[in-house]
């Protein structure tokens, strides 16, 4: 049952407008009443002008918020003295609608308001509540949703049948309600609720209860029944799904990626296994979506991948996977072709939610926050089916009453108000050092430009310190902290595979770990050596081999940069072991992107020089090292590096980290095999 959570005494401590934003909160806090980015909430009330006359003014909801989050400024003010007369017209096209509410307006600064604004308004109540909750979608798209309506609620609601949100609904909501003076909400066919009351506490109270209602008649129906038919498929044990889906994302995000990138998000959670395990999950997934308010995050229907675990292989699945999102897009565009209008442009044709029997649900997005919210939509549409079925057959918007709502000027503004796409958007970086100085300065440009990030390093918890960093500046859910040792095969093999469970891929990846030691040649152990060529030489290899599979089974292309060093193409005086290892991974990058160049991978490297800030390497015994080999003190060493330099500069992380930028971005989608200096200038190392 949904709880009701009225704190009277957060109530209490505040009124107007921030009444109206804590009720808003409460109702959006929970996902089983109110679906991510939908519902819509109202006030009425009076307030005095720029003139100090009284006015009386509505606040609703703006387009484009969600009510879990939204504060006073996501409402807009309207004057209800220019939107009453209204309801007196016979129709009005959503242009004129839009067009006329934009003069209503108390603040031309406020955000549009709610395609269902003029439902709040000609409903006479002063606080008003519409919402998409799991209970009464499930009543409402049964096919015999109204007798049971009457069963629950008697003479105390209205119903409406289904037609895309506007005037005219508006007014037939307003007229019925109305007609009949016992009227406590309105059910709105394959839609939500709407509720009322005088003050917000009453309207919030009566929410709860009209849904918990439903919801203890539901499940009264559900203990009657097998969920969904049953079960057909058992799933495959938690590590075996984690082994499977491994392999499948990569080539589900190559598939979804032909014309814009694809973020990838993977859910094995109870619901989910117990919907794509059962013997209804391929009907009921096709008839269409659970709420209007879907449609945009995930499409009409999902894709169905008919796969039984207990007698295909993951070589199958593959097969099955890449046929079924071929064939999702040819069907995709027809469905445009037939109902487009003249006008629009279709949405990438490919699906948002994949569903794989004994396995779980894989969804897609432009980054991790879309592809989550479509995960979340669906939990609900699986909520609403099982309700649904258990008191009939479960019903949804026909064919054409879809792509009306799914390509509604109306709802496509909300996606218009989204920031626009960056040069490392729909993109995911991994890179090694990520704790360091370098590595951490690397990560904020991706994450600026808007990239995902897997921040690897041996020191778990630096990573996890840039992660948190990360995602408190740039989003929850960009960035992913793993341990690894890039001398440890199985590490790195595990720490892509966590890449691939949390994001769908990699698209780029800076190889950046590092060390470095320094001793004349004649006194250089060959443990001194072996820990420069296991580290800066078998590491490299290791994590670039790891990210060319990955990226041929992507099919997308992707970049790498390598970190080397000035001493790269220089012989470093008491430095051998690291020279010549900086000066194999640069060869190793030259061969790694002739072989890459047919896949669309690219190789490229960036030699810097004395990034004495924020490094691990000159934190250590290196800095001391150096400074004993051009016999000066360890404090001098900064100077000493900027007085040899031709520009007179000294080098810093963020300079490294725009050059890596560079390469990994489209600004360098034809450079490969190609090496930067970023050393302010050093004669000696000039490339030749």
């Amino acid at each position: 049952m949904v709880q009701n959570k009225w704190n009277e005494s957060n109530a209490n401590q505040v009124e107007g407008l921030d009444e109206l934003v804590y009720r808003s909160n409460l109702i959006g806090s929970d996902r089983s009443v109110c679906n991510w980015g939908g519902g819509n909430t109202s006030m009425k009330t009076t307030i005095e002008d720029f003139r100090g006359r009284p006015v009386e003014v509505m606040y609703v909801k703006g387009s484009g918020s969600d009510l879990a989050s939204m504060g006073a400024h996501n409402f807009t003010g309207l004057r209800m003295e220019d939107i009453r007369p209204l309801i007196e017209r016979d129709s009005m096209s959503d242009e004129e609608m839009v067009a006329y509410l934009s003069q209503c307006m108390i603040d031309a600064s406020h955000p549009r308001a709610s395609i269902e604004t003029l439902l709040h308004a000609f409903l006479p109540f002063k606080h008003v509540d519409h919402t998409h909750p799991d209970s009464i979608i499930s009543l409402c798209c049964a096919d015999n949703g109204q007798e049971i309506a009457k069963e629950i609620f008697g003479e105390r609601f209205v119903w409406v049948p289904y037609i895309r949100p506007g005037f005219t609904l508006s007014k037939m909501i307003a007229e019925a309600v109305a007609a009949n003076p016992q009227a406590e909400l309105v059910l709105m066919e394959k839609h939500g609720l709407v509720v009322w009351g005088e003050t917000a506490k009453e309207s919030y109270d009566r929410t709860i209860a009209v849904i918990n209602e439903a919801e203890s008649y539901i499940r009264q129906k559900q203990s009657e029944t097998k969920a969904f038919g049953g079960e057909k498929v058992a799933a495959l044990d938690k590590q075996k799904r984690q082994q499977l889906i491994t392999k499948v994302m990569p080539v589900i995000r190559g598939a979804v990626s032909g014309e814009k990138k694809m973020i990838l998000s993977f859910d094995d959670s109870e619901d989910v296994l117990e919907f794509v395990n059962s013997e209804q999950a391929q009907q009921l997934s096709q008839i269409g979506a659970a709420c209007p308010d879907h449609l945009v995050h995930t499409k009409r229907t999902p894709l169905y991948i008919a796969y039984d675990p207990s007698a295909e292989d993951a070589e199958t699945l593959l097969r099955i996977v890449e046929e079924g999102i071929q064939n999702f897009a040819k069907e995709y565009e027809d469905y445009f072709n037939r109902l487009a209008s003249e006008g629009d442009v279709m949405f990438e044709a490919v699906p948002r939610v994949v569903l794989i029997p004994g396995v779980g649900m894989v969804t897609t997005g432009k980054d991790k926050k879309a592809a989550d919210i479509s995960a979340a939509l669906y939990h609900r549409a699986i909520a609403v089916m099982k309700g649904a079925t258990a008191l009939g057959d479960f019903v949804s918007l026909s064919e054409a009453e879809s792509f009306a709502v799914e390509y509604w000027p109306l709802e496509l503004y909300k996606l218009s108000l989204a920031p626009p796409e960056a040069r490392f958007s729909r993109s995911v970086v991994l890179v090694t050092g990520g704790a360091g100085g370098i590595g951490s300065a690397t990560l904020r440009v991706f994450l600026e430009g808007g990239a995902h990030a897997v921040v690897t390093d041996i020191n778990l918890e630096g990573a996890e310190k840039v992660a948190q960093e990360l995602n408190e500046t740039y989003g929850a859910g960009r960035a992913i902290a793993v341990k690894m040792d890039v001398t440890d095969e199985t590490a790195i093999t595990e720490a892509f595979e966590k890449a691939v469970r949390q994001f769908g891929g990699v698209d780029h990846i800076v190889n950046n770990a590092g060390l470095a030691t320094s001793s004349p040649f004649d006194e250089t152990t060959l443990k001194e050596w072996q820990l420069n060529m296991d580290v800066l030489g078998t590491g490299y290899f290791l994590v670039a081999r790891e990210a060319f599979r990955l990226m041929k089974q992507q099919g997308i292309g992707g970049s790498m940069v390598f970190v080397g060093s000035k001493n790269s193409v220089y012989a470093g005086k008491n430095a051998a072991a690291y020279s010549a290892v900086k000066a194999m991974e640069m060869h190793l990058a030259r061969c790694i992107a002739a072989e890459g160049g047919s896949y669309g991978i690219r190789v490229n490297g960036v030699l810097p020089d004395a990034v004495l800030q924020g490094s691990a390497i000159w934190g250590s015994k290196w800095r001391e090292e150096r400074a004993a080999a051009y016999n000066i003190s360890p404090d001098e060493l900064e100077e000493h590096y900027r007085k040899r330099t031709t520009l007179g500069v000294n080098i810093y992380p963020s300079d490294i980290a725009e050059s890596i930028a560079f390469f990994a971005s489209d600004a360098a989608q034809k450079t490969t095999g190609c090496m930067i200096t970023v050393d302010g200038g050093v004669p000696a190392a000039f490339t030749r």
